[in-house]
């Protein structure tokens, strides 16, 4: 492990629907240096929808509040609150003791202005995705092919397999950047259309590369019960699509575990046990723990917080639990290749785990949060040149010209149960108060009062309930899990409805967000909660909890 250690802003739960009248304003944002990745205090305002950003121009522990925008939009330069827009100029070398000593991740330098972006043809032909348990050979042929022509290409050529890989480093790492902010596109609104954007530019490169502008990449939807299991093309060791820096244990036909604790010894579930747990987790966090656009996407930038200001519900799991559990944990520390975000496009498999993450966001049709501002990315085109396109680009994927193919949404009425004679919590007892910061090396079960205002409310207004475990540090892969009222947290499965979240980082930049209801346990209208946080792999240290509300 990493003697620095990586500091997380918030680990956000909605614990309880309720109703309330009054008019509720959000709490001011806090000013921290997102640069240094120092949270003196982390402060989440679930309701804040404006796409602010902090400037980290200084080095000295104080950020102010700028806006570059690449030099796109000469009018707005400076105004606090505008879109990020980033410019391949101020691209730099990672920077942080995790990182391999000769790790680069920018792209080739353009030898002219980027475009912008246009939407492609109606008429072009519909790319339709396919999952890839059931693509058949000569679609996966195709996939194999387009990944050996990239690998063909010199790393010089953006289109080549390097540097398609490099764009995740650069933009996962900080190092691509705008010339006032280091953009890290992993804990915030921007996760979804970024990655989106990706795959479609990455899907282009190899349709023309293989002469079919029909052509489109699998995706492996290890949400349904038919695709649990790696796709058995990434397990052959003599093709393109093979990665050695895997963890062994997980080749097929090894079912995938949506909530991997990363230990050496994994569980014992039947095949039907793992299948009906994965799905119980699914509906967690694309239903039950997402009831707010902005808590399923992540939180916006704004001016005086962090660059990392929290992800959304599935971007913390199943995507971290997925990274983690393709990567090779047991021989790396950093669970390269897919387990390290610097490394992850280097894994074929990379690119279908994201098209499926790219399904997931198309099935919760909450898309309006992320259309605000255009936000920018830079990606060169299937021609090599380099294009200039916003979140607001990549809204409707009819317009994109792509489309998947039906696999259903099993999960979709996959509600977990509560469990039968557990005890919930004892009348009348006072926990012992635990002084926080504490670290997690044992279980730590805390009182946490509800604001009054919270509870003595009249049923009028619908509000959600949110559980803040903030101030976590980290020193690099970890995991822990949070009940709310369950003293007997061991008779609970890690699905099992109790369970109000799971906490995943990966090895670099660990700001992350997850969210459940309270309301599922009918404590609506008690005056605190007893709150259980149990460590599963990892140091962790916990600044505190506490608990706020959001409105719709």
């Amino acid at each position: 492990m990493a003697n620095e250690r990586c500091r997380v802003a918030l680990f956000v739960l909605i614990v309880c629907t309720f109703a309330y009248a009054a008019v509720y304003t959000s709490l001011p944002a806090v000013s921290v240096n997102p640069c240094a990745q120092t949270l003196s205090r982390a402060l989440l305002a679930v309701t804040g929808l404006d796409p602010y950003v902090v400037s980290c121009a200084a080095d000295d522990g104080v950020s102010t509040p700028l806006l570059s925008d690449g030099g796109h939009d000469k009018i707005n330069a400076g105004r606090v609150g505008g879109p990020i827009v980033t410019d391949l100029l101020q691209c730099r070398k990672p920077e942080g003791p995790d990182f391999p000593e000769d790790l680069q991740c920018c792209p080739p330098m353009p030898t002219s202005e980027p475009i912008d972006f246009t939407l492609p043809d109606p008429s072009e032909p519909l790319r339709t995705r396919r999952p890839a348990h059931v693509a058949g050979a000569e679609y996966m042929a195709k996939y194999k092919r387009a990944i050996a022509l990239m690998k063909a290409l010199p790393r010089s050529d953006p289109r080549s397999f390097y540097q398609q890989a490099n764009i995740h480093c650069a933009y996962c790492t900080g190092a691509s950047c705008h010339p006032e902010l280091a953009v890290q596109v992993h804990f915030s609104w921007l996760f979804f259309p970024f990655h989106r954007a990706y795959i479609y530019f990455f899907e282009r490169i190899a349709g023309k590369l293989l002469g079919d502008p029909g052509f489109a990449v699998p995706f492996w939807s290890w949400d349904v019960p038919e695709g649990m299991r790696m796709p058995l093309q990434f397990a052959n060791a003599s093709s393109p699509l093979y990665e050695p820096m895997r963890n062994p244990w997980h080749a097929p036909p090894k079912l995938v575990d949506l909530d991997y604790t990363m230990d050496v010894v994994e569980n014992n579930y039947t095949d039907d046990e793992q299948i009906k747990h994965n799905l119980w987790i699914m509906y967690k966090q694309m239903i039950r723990s997402a009831p707010l656009a902005s808590l399923f996407h992540g939180q916006p930038f704004r001016a005086g917080e962090t660059d990392k200001p929290g992800a959304g519900t599935v971007k913390l799991q199943p995507h971290n639990l997925m990274h983690a559990w393709v990567g090779d944990l047991l021989s790396y520390p950093n669970a390269e290749d897919m387990g390290a975000y610097y490394a992850a496009g280097r894994d074929p498999i990379f690119y279908t785990h994201h098209a499926n993450i790219d399904r997931l966001w198309d099935a919760k049709t909450l898309r309006t949060l992320i259309g605000s501002t255009p936000h920018a990315f830079l990606f060169y085109d299937e021609e090599a040149r380099l294009v200039r396109i916003t979140a607001r680009d990549v809204l409707d994927m009819d317009k994109l010209r792509y489309t998947y193919h039906g696999v259903g949404l099993p999960w979709l009425d996959a509600r977990p149960p509560t469990t039968p004679n557990v005890k919930y919590r004892v009348k009348n007892r006072i926990e012992k108060p635990v002084m926080f910061p504490v670290t997690l090396d044992n279980v730590v079960t805390a009182e946490v009062r509800r604001p009054l205002i919270l509870w003595r409310q009249p049923k009028r207004a619908t509000q959600e309930e949110v559980l803040v475990v903030e101030h976590i540090q980290t020193d690099g892969i970890c995991k822990f899990d949070v009940f709310v009222n369950a003293r007997e947290h061991k008779k609970i499965k890690p699905c099992g409805r109790e369970m109000v979240g799971s906490f995943l980082c990966l090895r670099h930049h660990n700001t992350q967000n997850n969210v459940t209801r309270r309301g599922d346990l009918g404590a609506e209208q008690d005056e605190s909660v007893t709150v259980t946080l149990v460590p599963r792999h990892g140091k962790v240290r916990i600044g505190g909890v506490r608990i706020e509300y959001n409105g719709m």
